[in-house]
């Protein structure tokens, strides 16, 4: 017998590595309680599952009998989410059941309270660092790194519902306060997610998946730190909760706010380069000195003396940072008899030798003999000095502890419950003495001094902790060149990101940043300086053209055992490789042609296959 119409629900399961529609029955007792959207339990092959309902069909695929629902858990995404999941599946070439997992709370809402009354936005500020942009599309705001976004936000939650993006879970919980401190109803997500769900805020805020989150009767959205890499979800699928917004956004008929202090290539191809007053922005930059290392005595190695000068003035009131990218980060070369940096000449990016005589870019493959360009020395040493012995070298140099961070040091958590390198929270550290012994020491508490190093050196990581009320008064890039010639297309956009985010820690133009460098007429390192990162987008155009690359065309990269034998079918793309690493690199005209090209051929079962759409890092 064919069940009633309105009592089928077609059910996609939480179950890995399935992608398939299934039919249920919906009994008459939880019929109330099930709509697109709603989180259930279902049987399939003699277990129970979870799973989101997606569909109300009229009629039940023919010769089908259907079983009834196991369990009604509650609220989920809401229908125009569930359509999104299914255009981010297509998009990233993923599954439906990642998105949706991404889009649901982290436990069970059964019944949804209402609010008592209409949600009330932030007290507006007289007025805001930027003009906000009217109208629906993209929008992309350049705000100084050190600007305080709050206002920003207040001013773009006015119009209605507003949904708010940013990095890191710790900024959303400072961003929240503020909100709140100025009268608003503010649901932080994941912890508020019933409330937002039932309408109950006029911001809702959280981090890279709040892009998911519920906002019903969403009039804008707003994505703080757009560049930020953290954006962008390095498991597969690999989606870019700018994109989702962009997206979800033009559905919605409203404005989507992309806000970054140093918009990149990709960012400026969605929509306009908004900018604010220029001095306000001026203020909102360090002053950024640039030390050219080009005819510095090669005895000097990592240390000119203006750093020195820098670390030895280092006080409690007045710290100092330095950054040293060497933990897994591209190897670089430089002439063992004048210096000069080996590079590309096809691409300018940093070689490596991965055998004697030859000098390889991992950026675009090419290959040439180990020359040196600039004085014809076949000799090269490898610029390879790590965090650790960089510290006990710089601690016996100035004569002072030097504490140290990397990505594997151990935090500690603010009085908020957090550690955002940017917002607040502590972090620990290691001081090096002169000698062999070391003892522990914190850098920084939020809103007050401690006691330890005045200096401490580290990976990037250490922007990514530090406090920026913890009297951080100077940032300095030891070898900032291993980040301008990083083998990665986004080398510039990147190395200008890690000025604004040092930038940001020293409160603008009250601090200072330094970088070391044998290229100060880099874009990046022109951009620093004037505090314009229009000029860092200066020639990026030409060069991604010619290489083929985004946003001028859509990519993916594919590894894994069934890899070779998966991109040889694909048809209408354009594919390179593979690379040293085994990856394959799949070019497309544009998304739609890309996304419809890796749609054709079936994954094949049991084999590894890993398909990275848009990966952050290529």
């Amino acid at each position: 017998m064919t069940a009633p119409a309105s009592r089928i629900a077609r059910v996609v399961t939480d179950v890995a590595g399935m992608d398939k529609d299934f039919d249920y029955l919906v009994p008459d007792a939880v019929a109330h309680a099930v709509s697109v959207g709603t989180e259930v339990r279902v049987p399939l092959h003699g277990r129970r599952v979870g799973g989101w309902v997606v569909d109300l069909p009229d009629a039940p695929a023919a010769g089908v009998n259907l079983r009834p629902l196991a369990k009604v858990r509650g609220h989920g995404p809401e229908p125009e989410i569930v359509a999104l999941a299914s255009w981010a599946a297509w998009r990233w070439a993923g599954k439906r059941s990642s998105f949706l997992k991404t889009a649901s709370p982290d436990h069970a809402h059964p019944v949804l309270a209402p609010p008592r009354r209409p949600p009330r936005p932030p007290v507006p500020p007289p007025r805001t660092p930027v003009e906000l942009p009217v109208g629906p599309g993209v929008h992309v705001l350049r705000l100084a790194p050190a600007a305080d976004p709050t206002p920003l936000v207040a001013a773009a939650a006015q119009g209605g519902p507003l949904l708010v993006v940013v990095p890191t879970a710790a900024r959303a919980a400072v961003l929240a306060g503020r909100l709140r401190r100025a009268g608003g109803d503010v649901a932080l997500l994941p912890g508020d997610w019933g409330r937002a769900r039932a309408g109950g805020a006029s911001v809702v805020i959280g981090a890279r998946s709040a892009a998911w989150g519920p906002c019903p009767g969403l009039r804008a959205a707003l994505v703080l730190d757009a560049h930020d890499e953290a954006l962008v979800a390095e498991g597969a699928p690999t989606w870019c909760a700018v994109t989702v917004l962009a997206e979800r956004a033009r559905r919605a008929g409203v404005p989507l706010l992309a806000v970054t202090p140093c918009p990149t290539p990709e960012l400026a191809a969605l929509g306009p380069v908004v900018t604010g007053d220029r001095g306000a922005e001026l203020a909102g930059w360090a002053t950024v000195e640039v030390v050219d290392r080009r005819d510095d005595d090669p005895r000097l190695g990592l240390w000119s003396e203006r750093l020195v000068h820098l670390v030895r003035s280092a006080t409690p009131d007045a710290r100092v940072a330095v950054v040293l990218n060497r933990s897994g980060r591209v190897r670089l070369l430089s002439c063992g008899s004048c210096g000069e940096l080996a590079r590309c000449e096809i691409c300018g990016g940093a070689t490596t030798s991965p055998e004697p005589g030859l000098l390889h870019c991992p950026r675009c493959g090419h290959d040439r003999p180990s020359v040196c360009p600039r004085c014809g020395s076949v000799r090269f040493k490898a610029l390879r000095i790590g965090v650790a012995r960089a510290a006990e070298e710089l601690a016996s140099l100035v004569g002072r502890p030097v504490g140290e961070i990397t990505a594997s040091s151990d935090s500690a958590t603010s009085e908020s419950g957090t550690t955002d390198p940017v917002a607040t929270g502590p972090v620990a550290t290691g001081p090096v003495a002169t000698g062999p012994a070391r003892r522990t020491a914190s850098m920084g508490a939020a809103g007050g001094g401690t006691g330890g190093a005045d200096v401490v050196i580290g990976t990037e990581a250490l922007l990514r902790r530090l406090d920026p009320t913890s009297g951080l008064a100077a940032v300095a890039f030891v070898d900032f060149d291993q980040e301008l010639l990083a083998p990665r297309v986004r080398a510039t956009d990147e190395a200008l990101a890690l000025v604004a985010l040092a930038a940001r820690l020293v409160r603008g133009r009250v601090g200072r940043v330094v970088l070391q460098t044998r290229l100060p007429e880099h874009p990046a390192v022109r951009a620093a300086a004037a505090a314009d990162p229009a000029l860092a987008l200066a020639g990026q155009d030409d060069l991604r053209r010619a290489l083929r690359l985004p946003p001028w065309v859509a990519v993916a990269q594919v590894h894994g055992d069934a890899a070779a034998d998966w991109v040889a079918a694909l048809e209408g793309v354009e594919v390179s490789g593979p690379d040293r690493s085994g990856r394959y690199l799949v070019r497309g005209s544009g998304p739609d042609a890309l996304c419809a090209a890796l749609a054709g051929p079936p994954r094949p079962p049991g084999v590894t296959l890993r398909v990275a759409v848009d990966p952050a890092r290529l």
